[in-house]
């Protein structure tokens, strides 16, 4: 799907109680059945899983939001975009949609987010599947971090799509899958002078304390948990993975060879193929 097509199909709305005054947010609202919501990370947005969210929405509805400061989400250079601030909002959508619990699908910061709701709140989460998450002291490239100095934002929006393009080629295996398409949706967000300066802060809003807090207490998660991990990553290694599944009590790990970071796009048969019968026995179990 093209990204202008996925943005065209995004509902809007203006959450109070995340930030000092209301923050709107875009999210893909599709399917009917047991709420399943996307949670993407950092430098991407809800996009990430546009090969794999109409086949989730045959048999969940599915929402995608985009994250504060992430593709059409609210970009004004006046709130946090920390992972508790990602939180915040996440739980502000449930309450809008009137949600008491949810199935989360967690990928990079946006893992780091599902593992906090997990903990913080575990009667609000339903089930929970992990891919290359950040965990532990785990974090995005030291360039993806690096870009949250203040000193960006005089680079030209030309710097700052050849920066973003360059990672693509070790976030995916596949190469045929490293598609013109999907490199202009993922980028299309931040190629703007506000998407720059929002980029920018969404890098300077990465809290490795955010992660670190939870580790001692990831042997809480009550939530029956499915990682599926692109074995290949070099930023968030399939290691933390298996220490993941160790410490979450009711957790299994499937590692998927031949792809690397960005799961959904350079594998999203095999990432459906494990994450649609998880999904689907957590509805029989609950329909007993």
């Amino acid at each position: 799907m093209h990204h202008v097509d996925f943005s065209a199909r995004q509902r809007h709305v203006d959450l109070d109680g995340i930030a000092h005054q209301q923050v709107r947010i875009a999210y893909t609202d599709i399917g009917e059945g047991d709420a399943v919501i996307l949670m993407h990370g950092i430098p991407t947005w809800s996009y990430l899983y546009h090969d794999v969210v109409d086949d989730l929405a045959r048999q969940n509805r599915v929402i995608a939001p985009d994250f504060i400061g992430h593709g059409n989400s609210d970009q004004r250079d006046m709130f946090d975009r920390s992972l508790v601030a990602q939180y915040t909002m996440i739980l502000a959508l449930m309450d809008h949609l009137g949600l008491a619990s949810a199935s989360l699908v967690g990928h990079d910061t946006g893992g780091g987010v599902a593992l906090m709701m997990a903990i913080e709140k575990p009667e609000r989460v339903e089930r929970m599947i992990l891919s290359n998450v950040v965990a532990y002291d785990s974090w995005p490239i030291d360039d993806m971090i690096d870009i949250g100095r203040p000193d960006w934002k005089t680079r030209s929006t030309d710097e700052i799509r050849d920066f973003l393009t360059s990672g693509f080629s070790e976030g995916l295996s596949r190469k045929e899958r490293l598609t013109g398409e999907f490199v202009d949706g993922i980028l299309a967000p931040y190629v703007t002078e506000v998407g720059k300066i929002s980029l920018i802060r969404n890098a300077s809003g990465l809290n490795t304390s955010h992660t670190t807090m939870l580790a001692p207490r990831h042997g809480r998660i009550a939530a029956e948990t499915l990682l599926v991990w692109g074995a290949d990553d070099p930023w968030q290694p399939v290691g933390d993975g298996e220490r993941l599944a160790d410490e979450i009590p009711n957790a299994r790990l499937v590692k998927v060879a031949n792809a690397s970071h960005w799961i959904q796009q350079d594998a999203p048969e095999e990432w459906l193929s494990h994450v649609l019968p998880f999904l689907r026995s957590g509805h029989e179990d609950r329909a007993g």
